[in-house]
């Protein structure tokens, strides 16, 4: 007996040993985090920079983790009544100059196709683009795709009987970036736009509504990050956009991040288009217009609202797998006995719809398998040796709080579940208990200043509505206007600037 608990102590230490030699791989959040964030996008296989400056490449479990967001939403659009299509990724450069405000926000990240022809070069070194080869027109790589769509959609709507035009998109664009990071700021990146065309006023905004409250759905219930809906003020709005909803999340850095936008556009593309319908009373009439939109920015979002300075924490959700087992074995005949079970239970998890990988890999060790998941951020591991089989039983460890428990095997499949929601759930709560934690409200113009200078998180303030006085806080301590909150309150106040009167606060915070 001495000499079996003497082994399983050895044994232990040795699994304890490997998983700390892997898990020494990232720098600490207090210590600096954004190279934390960085470092952990790299080492946990989410993506990596490529060699076109400025792009990035989503890896196979990053991507993986992209296609359950980009599902989950899918179907939630589908169940709204939208449609998904494909435009063209080319836009003729004089479409953007016909929305006035549209052009100039988007003017200085166009990248701009003149050629479309190389050559070799005369001195036989490389190839050179064949300056006869010029484009009649430049084509503006797709930066957001609203004119290329309502020059198109003024070929599909000539009736109220085609109205509503619910469609929407999943694809790349393109904006130069001087300044990037994966997923949070990347020259192209992915994403999803919808596009709507609407009979009346009402009914746009109506849907421009609609699909902020989906965002806010997917970010709080999938993401399990808790957001804060508003609408953006007349600087932040989205070019050519006569009102910009938002859902706002705060990072555990004390920065907000916007994680979706839904626009109201009035009529501005359609007069720009020339895009009107003959309604029931037999008028002539401009369409109304949305779009709405979230990004890859998301995977930057999931990272920094619930990871820790061990790796990944992911919500269960979302998770590409939400549970592994990982066998502990000596010899052949203990792995015979270890695979066995490991296999039963597997095939019991998945007949539960729970993703599982079952890692028998001969090349790694059980501790570097363990850092392996942990930093992947694997919601729930459970770790199966000799011992678990005789004694009927499992260590499970879970990734949010890095307890682990012994269970019985007729209580393994209760258990999981159990555990995947409360995961889910614990999670959420942290993010939401932090940000409450977080939000400060402030009556003077130095409580603000310091908060955001020592303290970051959001700041809830009075402002006098001027854009003057907006850019004069920017300026002074690089925080914006997140959002004015669309369950602020009436109530009088002071601009902690000014002094003039104000009836609501608004959300401040340094942002990404």
């Amino acid at each position: 007996m001495f000499f079996c608990i003497k082994f399983i102590l050895i044994e232990e230490k040795q699994i304890l040993y490997q998983k700390n030699i892997m898990s020494k791989v990232l720098i600490s959040r207090s210590e600096n985090y954004s190279q934390w964030y960085n470092d952990l996008v790299i080492k946990a296989d989410l993506a990596e920079n490529s060699d076109v400056r400025g792009c990035m490449v989503i890896k196979p479990y990053g991507y993986a983790i992209w296609e359950k967001i980009q599902g989950v939403l899918d179907k939630m659009f589908k169940e709204t009544g939208h449609s998904n299509a494909y435009f063209p990724l080319f836009i003729p450069k004089s479409f953007l100059s016909k929305e006035a405000a549209h052009v100039e926000g988007f003017a200085k990240e166009c990248a701009v196709v003149t050629h479309y022809r190389l050559k070799n070069s005369p001195d036989g070194k490389g190839i050179i683009v064949d300056e006869d080869a010029k484009l009649e027109e430049e084509l503006i790589v797709r930066p957001t795709s609203e004119t290329i769509i309502w020059s198109t959609y003024k070929n599909w709507i000539q009736s109220y009987r085609d109205l509503p035009l619910l469609i929407n998109q999943w694809a790349n664009v393109v904006r130069w970036e001087m300044r990037t990071r994966l997923f949070l700021r990347t020259t192209e990146f992915l994403w999803q736009e919808g596009h709507t065309a609407h009979s009346t006023k009402e009914e746009a905004i109506e849907e421009t509504e609609k699909m902020l409250n989906i965002y806010a759905e997917f970010a709080e219930k999938w993401m399990a990050m808790p957001v804060i809906k508003g609408y953006k003020t007349q600087t932040e709005r989205f070019a050519g956009a006569l009102e910009t909803y938002c859902i706002e999340a705060l990072m555990q850095d004390g920065k907000a991040l916007q994680a979706g936008t839904s626009h109201f556009l009035g009529q501005n593309f359609a007069k720009a288009f020339d895009v009107k319908f003959t309604s029931k009373e037999g008028k002539q009439e401009y369409v109304w217009a949305t779009s709405w939109g979230v990004s890859t920015r998301l995977m930057g979002a999931l990272v920094m609202a619930h990871s820790d300075d061990n790796g990944l924490v992911l919500p269960p959700k979302l998770a590409p797998i939400q549970v592994v087992i990982v066998p502990i074995y000596k010899t052949d005949e203990e792995f015979e006995k270890v695979n066995e079970k490991a296999i039963a239970i597997k095939k019991q998890l998945e007949n539960k719809g729970i993703s599982i990988k079952y890692d028998n890999r001969d090349t790694h060790k059980p501790g570097w398998k363990f850092a392996e998941y942990e930093l992947k951020g694997v919601p729930i591991r459970i770790a199966i040796g000799p011992r678990d089989v005789d004694n009927k039983s499992v260590e499970i460890a879970r990734r949010d709080t890095l307890e682990k428990n012994i269970y019985t095997d007729n209580e393994i499949i209760s258990t999981i579940e159990i555990l995947l929601n409360d995961i889910q759930e614990n999670i959420y709560k942290k993010a939401f208990d932090f940000r409450t934690a977080s939000t400060h409200k402030v009556e003077t113009y130095a409580e603000f200043k310091d908060i955001i200078e020592n303290k970051g998180g959001f700041v809830s303030a009075h402002w006098d509505g001027t854009a003057e006085t907006e850019l004069r806080i920017k300026e002074d301590t690089k925080a914006t206007i997140r959002c004015i909150p669309l369950d602020a309150v009436e109530e009088n106040g002071k601009c902690i600037v000014t002094g003039k009167p104000s009836t609501k606060r608004v959300l401040f915070a340094r942002a990404y």
